[in-house]
């Protein structure tokens, strides 16, 4: 079977399930955005590896802050994408995290091909997009709300099966009478890939953190995060009497907002750009508590993949988070904490912090029930199964159409 897999983001877990899709026989293509400013996974075949992993879409990026750039720069990847579709010509295609404009080109001139393809879907972008209209967002993009959910229902309809990562997505395509097509699988994070390291690595040493108890975040910030609760919990740590260094490793408008944020606070923190993927784990091994943050507007619509990553690195985890996200429950599990993502939530935090840093015996039992978690549910050949069944079952309608798409100019 062909298969291609696109993942507008590059994160590790989609690359992983396109290895082991390789590694069972099928000929894969892993493609990506390049311009998107994200941390990315093992993005490279391997010696040895049978798999194709290609970056599209041009690699210069794009400011989100831009709306009109942003979105003429989405319109032109959707044709990149339907060109590079054409190029591979697989049995079947799956698009994860793709942008809606993106997804509007490639769904229309798949439906116009007759061609199934499967959705892999990780963000409701309309529920987002509303749900942050009037507070982060001016009250105008209601009206994009609406857009996007109409384009949503749009591409939902075509695809020929859908992917969802969490129950909390069914009656959304209930609503848009998408349900019958609907899988939950939920994501997970490389347990061979992201593993626990020494707490004082070659990482920590180099950027002196070793010597000093970490508050750490690795990961996106955009509307779904304030990044200034970061530094008010930093803050609050140290008011309570424990030391402790907030590192943050992000890119984009927010490092701004978090640089203002600690001058004002008088918070020592260590701003660093998104790492090398095969330094993840000496990345998440340097922090003493692991941090994840997600807007109570968020917690019907996202899962974030960076609670999985952490959980792997066998670390203490603190959500501010909502306690409905699934998410959460696995941080709970595995003896984090999980509070709403506000500032009344910032005392018990930092009590929670104060009490993880200064116990060497904690921490270790805490990241140890991470670890476990994390083997638990992350096991990857269960879920390369269910997509490899999924994929295999439309693609034997595809593949007979196959010469169609290779026609398309």
């Amino acid at each position: 079977m062909r298969i291609l897999v696109h993942d507008h983001s590059g994160h590790p877990f989609q690359a992983e399930l396109s290895r082991e899709l390789a590694r069972r026989g099928h000929d894969v293509t892993h493609s990506y955005v390049e311009g998107y400013v994200s941390g990315k996974g093992r993005l490279a075949a391997a010696p040895g590896e049978r798999i194709t992993f290609e970056g599209i879409g041009g690699a210069r990026p794009v400011d989100n802050q831009r709306l009109a750039q942003r979105l003429v720069r989405e319109v032109s990847r959707g044709f990149h994408l339907v060109r590079h579709v054409r190029r591979v010509n697989p049995d079947i295609a799956m698009m994860s995290n793709v942008q809606i404009p993106t997804l509007v080109i490639f769904a229309f001139v798949m439906a116009a091909l007759r061609r199934p393809w499967v959705l892999w879907h990780q963000d409701v972008y309309a529920v987002a997009v509303r749900s942050f209209a009037g507070s982060k967002l001016p009250r105008r993009f209601a009206l994009v709300a609406w857009a996007f959910e109409v384009a949503e229902r749009w591409c939902s309809r075509r695809a020929a099966a859908i992917v969802v990562i969490a129950p909390s997505f069914v009656p959304v395509h209930e609503k848009w009478g998408t349900a019958d097509k609907v899988t939950v699988i939920p994501n997970w994070a490389p347990l061979d890939e992201i593993v626990p390291t020494e707490r004082t690595n070659d990482w920590a040493v180099e950027n002196e953190l070793d010597g000093v108890a970490t508050l750490l975040y690795s990961g996106t910030l955009g509307l779904k995060h304030n990044p200034a609760l970061l530094v008010r919990l930093a803050r609050e740590v140290r008011d309570r009497g424990t030391q402790v260094r907030l590192v943050v490793v992000n890119e984009g408008p927010a490092v701004e907002v978090l640089r203002a944020e600690a001058e004002r606070l008088d918070v020592p923190v260590t701003l660093l750009p998104f790492q090398p993927y095969e330094r993840l784990p000496e990345v998440l091994g340097s922090g003493d508590v692991l941090v994840v943050l997600l807007e109570q507007e968020a917690g019907a619509f996202s899962v974030p993949s960076k609670t999985l990553s952490y959980l792997c690195a066998g670390r203490p985890v603190l959500g501010l988070m909502p306690g409905e996200n699934l998410a959460s429950a696995l941080v709970t599990r595995a003896g984090g904490l999980v509070l709403p993502p506000q500032d009344d939530s910032l005392a018990e935090a930092a009590a929670w912090v104060g009490k993880v840093v200064e116990d060497a015996d904690l921490r270790v039992e805490l990241g140890e029930a991470s670890r476990d978690l994390a083997e638990q549910e992350f096991a990857l050949e269960g879920c390369a199964t269910r997509f490899e069944r999924l994929l295999a079952e439309q693609a034997g309608v595809a593949a007979s159409d196959r010469q169609s798409l290779a026609k398309f100019v």
